[in-house]
């Protein structure tokens, strides 16, 4: 009987061990295959040392220590002395006290990591002016690991290129998440601030190993019940927990809480009772979290209160927000998503419209933060044109991981081709090379705030981000905060095989290919040639070319892709709403001009008739129908990949992705047949000859209702 208990023990711990269920992220620590390479690893690093102790350093060392054994099978520890072949982590100011001479990076975070010789004994030196940037050194070792590289003859000098890179949680505090397709929020509001989890040790541990330092707690939408004093001791509890990862917390302010919480009669920014009680709450923040980061405002935005209520300005509200918070070195970011009540004759000219007369009237602790494109997070939009427009005012990026538009957690889609595309674009807003990339990390203009937000994709799901793929678009974002110069391919080598981790080469080479292509997949079989915003109404599920006659215009599919019988797409040009002349030549030109206006973008900035003949020879309606076609056989194109590399990935996630796959097909099918019947309808052309006929007619799509849509 004791055998038969002990081989259902043995056989439970085999299945514990080698289920895999997404939690750990890229940080998974499983041993390196390769003998050799595992010996060399072992013989050449023996301790580690570290010259001044601390709770950031403690968690560095102790991380080390796990990935090491893990990796290794090899199990080191902080030594008294530094030993041969130890690691050293030491601060810039302490090196000359060990007679050690190297330089290291200026930058609070920036690191050195080399190869020495100390007292006859060779080391591995890791320096930074900052504990957190030890850390961030630590990280930066495990994943040489982590991906079999060398760490012999180490040179390396990190340093990140925007100073603050943040996550923006839509958390709302009854812990559904808007937009969020990953279960429910990880902040666990009613047992904070007595009780926390251990998953908000270990979403610090990822955020911190991929250089994220800042998260937004609650939604852009925002209640002002979190600026009250029973909210604010869960904030605390989240900071204390953060903080010795290298992670500020920052809270999106609602800007009519001096009426629904400080019992004022008016929010008015010009109001000196106004202005007293924000300073107040600001001293009450501080006083509890000295390292808070500030806040995160949306005003005057689908309905959120905002300084225009008082016929004030954007300025106006930011400027009250910033004095309040400048004596701490707190920042205010303000957000550019802004539209009148008033639908204006072209959604996608209104931040420009607003933001640009007040270029220079931002208090200096105020950054705009500006969607990468015009409308709304679509599945390809222009760079936004205010990127290069402010001159005189901080601009950050903000992207979205959650894939609102992309087909929620259930698609697959690599966005870090999306985050470049922005990021490499040229403003020429100084000429050529002024790209937004340089817009946002303060070069240009010489901006002393920099910073990039990246709307969470993160709920509490076991694996996070509900899709494992997704997972892929969180470490990108953190990646390319961090520096925008790497590369989409880059990013996706290191990411597969450090959360898959078995895979043979020729395994990782196809899943790279199918990250690579998949997020232009799914612009083909949702939204070609410049089509946008034409998805399901409000919940955003699924296509919906016919949606129309709603509270607003610029709610509406119609708006914006406006098809007739003549042709389609919205005429953005001279001739048009004029929004290519808010782009600075030549980009306006390359826009405005049809022989010069990239494909992708064509139908966003031209209304073309049917017949309009496309660079491939085909007529505009026959690439649509093409780009609808070849985006659904694509998606099937990435399960033979995937069923292909079976063998290299454990069978838990291999099942979960295969089933996520079929979901990702079923559903480009359906916007295939959805959209082409809907744009025939007006075309009256048939589908081109050699191409399946749909499943359905036009009517079965338009009476489809969806009533428990997540992420509302």
């Amino acid at each position: 009987m004791k055998k038969f208990w002990a081989l259902i023990i043995i056989v439970i711990s085999h299945l514990s061990v080698s289920a895999e269920n997404g939690y750990n992220l890229w940080l998974k620590y499983e041993p390196i295959k390769d003998a050799k390479l595992v010996a060399a690893y072992q013989e050449n690093i023996s301790s580690l040392y570290v010259y001044q102790k601390s709770e950031t350093l403690d968690i560095a060392t102790k991380e080390f220590i796990t990935a090491f054994k893990g990796l290794t099978g090899k199990s080191i520890s902080t030594s008294v002395s530094i030993q041969k072949n130890a690691i050293l982590f030491i601060k810039t100011d302490d090196l000359q006290k060990l007679n050690i001479t190297h330089p290291s990076p200026e930058n609070d975070e920036g690191y050195l990591i080399k190869s020495i010789q100390h007292q006859g004994k060779p080391l591995t030196l890791i320096s930074s002016k900052t504990d957190k940037g030890l850390l961030y050194g630590a990280f930066h070792l495990i994943k040489q690991l982590q991906l079999k590289q060398s760490i012999f003859n180490l040179n390396i000098w990190e340093e990140p290129k925007i100073k603050h890179r943040i996550l923006n949680h839509w958390d709302n505090l009854d812990r559904s998440v808007e937009r969020g397709y990953a279960g429910f929020s990880i902040w666990d509001w009613h047992k904070l601030p007595q009780y926390t989890d251990q998953r908000y040790i270990d979403y610090a541990r990822a955020n911190a190993s991929i250089g994220i330092n800042g998260t937004v707690l609650n939604n852009v939408n925002a209640n002002s019940l979190i600026l009250t004093d029973d909210w604010l001791k869960k904030v605390k509890a989240l900071a204390d927990v953060f903080r010795p990862y290298g992670i500020k917390v920052y809270l999106t302010a609602r800007f009519s809480a001096p009426i629904e919480i400080g019992k004022l009669p008016t929010a008015d920014p010009l109001d000196e009772k106004v202005q007293l009680w924000w300073q107040q709450k600001a001293k009450e923040i501080y006083a509890s979290i000295p390292d808070f980061g500030g806040f995160l405002v949306k005003a005057n935005s689908e309905g959120q209160p905002g300084p225009q209520n008082y016929g004030r300005t954007h300025a106006d509200g930011a400027n009250m927000l910033a004095k309040a918070l400048e004596p701490y070195d707190g920042i205010v970011m303000w957000r550019a998503f802004v539209y009148d009540n008033e639908v204006p004759e072209d959604r996608a000219k209104q931040a420009f419209n607003e933001f640009k007369p007040l270029d220079g009237s931002f208090h200096k602790n105020v950054i705009i933060q500006v969607k990468n494109g015009a409308i709304d997070f679509q599945p390809r939009e222009p760079f936004h044109p205010l990127f290069g427009a402010l001159t005189k005012t901080p601009v950050m990026a903000e992207f979205q991981l959650t894939q609102e538009y992309l087909g929620f957690a259930t698609h697959l889609a690599y966005l870090a081709p999306l985050f470049k595309e922005c990021l490499d674009a040229d403003t020429y807003a100084k000429g050529e090379n002024s790209s937004v990339a340089k817009v946002i990390d303060g070069s240009l203009y010489k901006n002393q705030i920099t910073a990039i937000a990246g709307v969470a994709n993160i709920g509490n799901d076991v694996n996070w981000c509900g899709h494992p793929f997704a997972q892929a678009n969180w470490y990108a974002y953190g990646r390319l905060a961090w520096n925008h110069q790497l590369s989409s391919s880059a990013i996706a080598d290191e990411w597969l095989n450090t959360t898959f981790t078995g895979l043979q080469k020729t395994s990782s080479t196809l899943l790279k290919d199918m990250m690579l292509e998949s997020r232009e997949t799914v612009v083909n079989y949702m939204t070609p040639l410049g089509l946008h915003h034409i998805m399901g109404w409000d919940h955003h599920y699924g296509p919906g070319p016919w949606i129309k006659d709603k509270p607003r215009a610029d709610w509406t599919s119609v708006y914006y892709h406006q098809a007739d019988n003549n042709g389609i797409g919205f005429n953005r040009t001279s001739s048009g709403s004029k929004a290519t002349l808010q782009y600075f030549s030549p980009v306006a030109q390359k826009f405005d001009d049809l022989k010069s206006c990239p494909e992708e973008y064509l139908l966003w900035f031209h209304h073309l008739p049917w017949d309009y003949k496309l660079k491939s020879g085909d007529s505009l309606w026959d690439g649509i129908v093409k780009k609808y076609y070849k985006g659904a056989d694509e998606v099937k194109e990435m399960q033979k990949t995937w069923a292909a590399v079976e063998h290299d990935i454990d069978k838990q996630t291999y099942q979960q992705v295969k089933q996520l796959l079929t979901i990702q097909s079923e559903e480009a099918l359906w916007w295939r047949d959805a959209c082409v019947l809907y744009f025939q309808s007006f075309s009256g052309k048939p589908i081109p000859i050699g191409l399946p006929k749909p499943k359905h007619n036009l009517k079965y799509y338009q009476d489809l209702e969806f009533k428990f849509v997540p992420g509302i």
